[in-house]
Protein backbone atom coordinates (compact mmCIF):
# COMPACT_ATOMS: atom_id res chain seq x y z
CA UNK A 1 0.00 0.00 0.00
CA UNK A 2 1.13 3.32 -1.19
CA UNK A 3 1.17 6.28 1.71
CA UNK A 4 2.40 10.14 1.80
CA UNK A 5 4.98 10.74 4.57
CA UNK A 6 3.35 13.71 7.27
CA UNK A 7 6.63 13.47 8.74
CA UNK A 8 9.70 11.77 9.49
CA UNK A 9 9.65 8.74 10.39
CA UNK A 10 12.55 6.12 11.39
CA UNK A 11 13.41 3.62 9.04
CA UNK A 12 11.10 4.46 6.65
CA UNK A 13 11.34 8.19 5.03
CA UNK A 14 11.36 11.78 4.78
CA UNK A 15 8.32 14.42 5.06
CA UNK A 16 6.22 13.80 1.57
CA UNK A 17 7.76 10.54 0.97
CA UNK A 18 6.02 8.51 -1.23
CA UNK A 19 6.75 5.01 0.55
CA UNK A 20 5.12 1.19 0.22
CA UNK A 21 4.33 0.03 3.44
CA UNK A 22 2.31 -3.42 4.03
CA UNK A 23 -1.27 -2.56 4.80
CA UNK A 24 -1.59 -3.52 8.62
CA UNK A 25 1.10 -1.05 9.47
CA UNK A 26 -0.98 1.73 7.32
CA UNK A 27 -4.60 1.19 8.84
CA UNK A 28 -3.30 0.35 12.15
CA UNK A 29 -0.20 2.78 12.86
CA UNK A 30 0.27 5.62 9.94
CA UNK A 31 -3.41 6.54 9.09
CA UNK A 32 -4.57 6.23 12.62
CA UNK A 33 -2.10 8.85 14.34
CA UNK A 34 -1.74 10.82 11.30
CA UNK A 35 2.06 10.33 10.34
CA UNK A 36 0.67 9.71 6.53
CA UNK A 37 -2.52 9.70 4.14
CA UNK A 38 -2.92 7.42 1.16
CA UNK A 39 -1.61 7.69 -1.85
CA UNK A 40 -4.28 9.00 -4.22
CA UNK A 41 -4.06 11.56 -6.79
CA UNK A 42 -6.40 14.09 -4.44
CA UNK A 43 -4.38 13.54 -1.78
CA UNK A 44 -1.10 14.52 -3.60
CA UNK A 45 -2.31 17.39 -4.73
CA UNK A 46 -3.49 18.29 -1.24
CA UNK A 47 -0.79 17.62 0.42
CA UNK A 48 2.05 19.56 -2.16
CA UNK A 49 -1.14 22.58 -1.58
CA UNK A 50 -0.13 21.96 2.08
CA UNK A 51 3.72 21.40 2.19
CA UNK A 52 5.14 24.48 2.83
CA UNK A 53 2.39 24.75 5.65
CA UNK A 54 3.63 21.56 6.99
CA UNK A 55 7.42 22.16 6.76
CA UNK A 56 6.76 25.15 8.73
CA UNK A 57 5.15 23.25 11.79
CA UNK A 58 7.46 20.62 11.65
CA UNK A 59 10.42 23.16 12.05
CA UNK A 60 8.91 24.99 14.57
CA UNK A 61 8.27 21.45 16.87
CA UNK A 62 11.50 20.31 15.86
CA UNK A 63 13.00 23.71 17.16
CA UNK A 64 11.24 23.58 20.38
CA UNK A 65 11.96 19.60 20.83
CA UNK A 66 15.97 20.75 20.42
CA UNK A 67 15.44 23.69 23.14
CA UNK A 68 14.18 20.50 25.59
CA UNK A 69 16.66 18.65 24.59
CA UNK A 70 19.27 20.76 25.82
CA UNK A 71 18.05 20.44 29.18
CA UNK A 72 16.73 16.79 29.10
CA UNK A 73 20.39 14.99 27.76
CA UNK A 74 22.11 13.37 30.06
CA UNK A 75 19.43 13.58 32.87
CA UNK A 76 19.59 10.18 35.25
CA UNK A 77 16.50 9.15 36.53
CA UNK A 78 16.63 6.91 39.80
CA UNK A 79 14.16 3.70 40.07
CA UNK A 80 14.18 1.71 43.38
CA UNK A 81 12.77 -1.89 42.78
CA UNK A 82 13.36 -5.08 44.89
CA UNK A 83 16.71 -7.30 43.41
CA UNK A 84 18.40 -10.18 44.11
CA UNK A 85 21.59 -10.54 45.48
CA UNK A 86 22.68 -10.91 42.01
CA UNK A 87 21.43 -7.86 40.83
CA UNK A 88 18.24 -9.52 38.62
CA UNK A 89 14.94 -7.68 39.33
CA UNK A 90 12.10 -8.80 40.72
CA UNK A 91 9.83 -7.52 38.16
CA UNK A 92 11.27 -5.22 35.21
CA UNK A 93 11.29 -1.50 34.59
CA UNK A 94 9.41 -0.69 31.35
CA UNK A 95 9.05 2.23 28.88
CA UNK A 96 5.90 3.43 31.34
CA UNK A 97 7.91 3.35 34.11
CA UNK A 98 11.14 5.64 32.41
CA UNK A 99 8.46 7.80 31.39
CA UNK A 100 6.85 8.36 34.35
CA UNK A 101 10.33 9.10 36.03
CA UNK A 102 11.15 11.66 33.65
CA UNK A 103 7.86 13.42 34.39
CA UNK A 104 8.78 13.18 38.04
CA UNK A 105 11.82 14.77 37.06
CA UNK A 106 9.93 17.53 35.22
CA UNK A 107 10.02 16.97 31.62
CA UNK A 108 6.75 16.06 30.24
CA UNK A 109 6.99 12.63 27.93
CA UNK A 110 4.70 9.99 26.79
CA UNK A 111 5.64 6.48 26.98
CA UNK A 112 5.18 5.86 23.32
CA UNK A 113 8.63 7.92 23.15
CA UNK A 114 10.80 6.02 25.27
CA UNK A 115 12.82 3.54 22.91
CA UNK A 116 13.56 0.48 24.97
CA UNK A 117 13.91 -2.71 22.99
CA UNK A 118 13.01 -4.63 25.96
CA UNK A 119 12.43 -4.07 29.79
CA UNK A 120 15.28 -3.94 31.98
CA UNK A 121 15.69 -6.86 34.46
CA UNK A 122 18.98 -5.64 36.36
CA UNK A 123 20.06 -3.44 38.59
CA UNK A 124 22.48 -0.45 37.42
CA UNK A 125 22.91 1.94 34.79
CA UNK A 126 20.83 2.10 31.86
CA UNK A 127 21.18 4.58 28.63
CA UNK A 128 17.86 5.04 27.06
CA UNK A 129 17.15 6.66 24.21
CA UNK A 130 14.16 9.29 23.79
CA UNK A 131 12.53 10.77 20.86
CA UNK A 132 11.48 14.05 21.53
CA UNK A 133 10.81 14.89 17.85
CA UNK A 134 10.71 12.71 15.00
CA UNK A 135 14.09 14.15 14.47
CA UNK A 136 15.35 14.64 17.85
CA UNK A 137 16.68 12.14 20.07
CA UNK A 138 18.50 12.31 23.87
CA UNK A 139 19.71 9.98 25.47
CA UNK A 140 19.15 10.40 29.07
CA UNK A 141 20.19 7.47 32.28
CA UNK A 142 17.91 4.94 33.77
CA UNK A 143 19.26 4.15 37.13
CA UNK A 144 17.65 1.14 38.76
CA UNK A 145 18.64 0.38 42.25
CA UNK A 146 17.75 -1.44 45.37
CA UNK A 147 18.09 1.71 47.46
CA UNK A 148 18.46 5.37 47.03
CA UNK A 149 21.91 4.55 49.08
CA UNK A 150 22.59 2.65 46.07
CA UNK A 151 21.54 4.59 43.49
CA UNK A 152 23.86 6.91 44.95
CA UNK A 153 26.59 5.00 44.80
CA UNK A 154 26.35 3.46 41.09
CA UNK A 155 26.15 7.39 40.17
CA UNK A 156 29.82 7.76 41.69
CA UNK A 157 31.60 4.73 40.48
CA UNK A 158 29.26 3.78 36.98
CA UNK A 159 28.98 0.02 38.18
CA UNK A 160 25.98 -1.45 39.49
CA UNK A 161 25.94 -2.54 43.14
CA UNK A 162 26.17 -6.17 43.27
CA UNK A 163 26.04 -8.57 47.24
CA UNK A 164 28.15 -11.19 47.14
CA UNK A 165 28.39 -14.10 50.34
CA UNK A 166 25.73 -11.82 52.28
CA UNK A 167 28.11 -8.42 52.91
CA UNK A 168 26.43 -5.36 52.54
CA UNK A 169 27.01 -3.87 48.89
CA UNK A 170 28.54 -0.15 50.46
CA UNK A 171 31.12 -2.93 52.19
CA UNK A 172 32.15 -4.29 48.56
CA UNK A 173 32.10 -0.95 46.78
CA UNK A 174 33.90 0.66 49.33
CA UNK A 175 36.71 -2.07 49.89
CA UNK A 176 36.81 -2.90 46.04
CA UNK A 177 37.59 -6.47 46.76
CA UNK A 178 36.97 -9.11 49.08
CA UNK A 179 38.68 -9.21 52.46
CA UNK A 180 42.23 -11.41 52.35
CA UNK A 181 41.80 -14.87 53.51
CA UNK A 182 44.08 -15.68 56.92
CA UNK A 183 46.79 -18.28 55.48
CA UNK A 184 48.39 -20.31 57.98
CA UNK A 185 52.23 -20.41 58.16
CA UNK A 186 53.07 -23.12 56.34
CA UNK A 187 51.28 -21.82 53.42
CA UNK A 188 53.23 -18.34 53.91
CA UNK A 189 56.65 -19.92 53.93
CA UNK A 190 55.87 -22.10 50.42
CA UNK A 191 54.95 -18.99 48.85
CA UNK A 192 58.04 -17.25 49.98
CA UNK A 193 60.71 -20.02 50.00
Amino acid sequence: MEVILLERIEKLGQMGDVVNVKPGFARNYLLPQKKAVTATDGNRKQFEAKRAQLEAQNLERRSEAQKIASKVEGLFVTMIRQAGDAGQLYGSVNARDIASAVTEAGFTIERRQVNLDQPIKTIGLTPIRVALHPEVYVTITANVARSAEEAEIQVKTGAAVLRTDGEPAEDVIEQGTAPAEPQDDAAADAKAG
